[in-house]
């Protein structure tokens, strides 16, 4: 599962340079990758094991994938890309350099729209105001790693010499960052990723399992909102939902609803008061 198509209704494709997780909030009790994973380790996919997805666990559970990151190069037909929907790109375990790693190809593969999303923000932040993350980046834009012709086709060689000296542009026009909040609990994560330079700057409120009637969007500009599924799924309001509609509107920014959740992800539909809510956010400029 280095890469493939998706029914996740906000995007096109999944990229998974990074596999597994631990646990850190509420919204995490129900978790689909955490349990999909053990099933994929079952199935002997690489990347995956049996164990519960706990901190005590997350050494060997976290696994960094070099022999991915050249995926997303390969791909011609532009597409919107999920990064690391089995895992999360900002784990304690990941180390910042193989971010780096990471959006150098999101740099060089600048025909794909990434959404990056995290629950945690604050070492999202921490790593977008690294003074030389610009350099540590454009290092990594080499012909010798992996770089064989279908990768290279498109590239434009004289932009990544430049980008090699000079580090490349920050930040990138073509990722977007996101953090997660399913209830007023962890609000202060938009404030981590309000911190973060990011073309553009989006909430995922899945599952949502509290109100959020104090939402600051001020910076945000996409808000994606879906119940949870699955055996043991918690309830949804429709009040919390349409209250999260009306704050969005407020602020100008885009809405997006996916579902209501229920015991599979499709049983209890995508309608909000007679409509389906497929809003996606427009980029004027790249926010700093």
């Amino acid at each position: 599962m280095s890469s493939t198509k998706t029914a996740i209704e906000w995007t096109d494709a999944t990229w998974n340079p990074v596999t597994g997780c631990s646990k850190v909030s509420e919204g995490c009790r129900n978790c689909y990758a955490a349990t999909l994973a053990p099933r994929l380790a079952a199935m002997g996919q690489k990347g995956y094991t049996t164990l519960p997805w706990t901190k005590r666990n997350a050494a060997r559970n976290v696994q960094l994938h070099a022999e991915r990151l050249d995926a997303p190069l390969r791909w011609a037909k532009p597409r919107r890309v999920f990064v690391n929907s089995m895992s999360d790109l900002f784990h304690e375990l990941v180390p910042f350099e193989f971010v780096d790693r990471v959006f150098a190809v999101m740099a060089l593969a600048s025909r794909h729209t990434f959404q990056v999303l995290t629950k945690r923000p604050e070492r999202m932040a921490e790593y977008t105001s690294t003074p030389d993350r610009a350099q540590r980046i454009g290092a990594y834009l080499t012909l010798d790693v992996n770089l064989d012709g279908p990768m290279l086709r498109g590239l434009d060689g004289a932009v990544m010499g430049r980008w090699r000296r000079e580090g490349v542009p920050l930040p990138l026009p073509n990722v977007w960052l996101g953090t997660s909040v399913e209830d007023s609990r962890v609000l202060g994560r938009v404030d981590h990723l309000r911190e973060t330079p990011a073309a553009i700057r989006f909430l995922s409120c899945e599952p949502l399992i509290g109100p959020l009637d104090r939402l600051d969007l001020e910076g945000i500009h996409w808000v994606i909102v879906g119940g949870e599924s699955g055996p043991g799924h918690r309830h949804i309001e429709v009040d919390w939902v349409r209250d999260i509609r009306e704050q969005t509107a407020d602020a100008g920014a885009a809405f997006f609803f996916k579902q209501w959740g229920g015991a599979t992800p499709k049983a209890g539909g995508r309608e909000l008061d007679g409509r389906t809510w497929d809003e996606m956010p427009e980029i004027h400029a790249v926010h700093a």
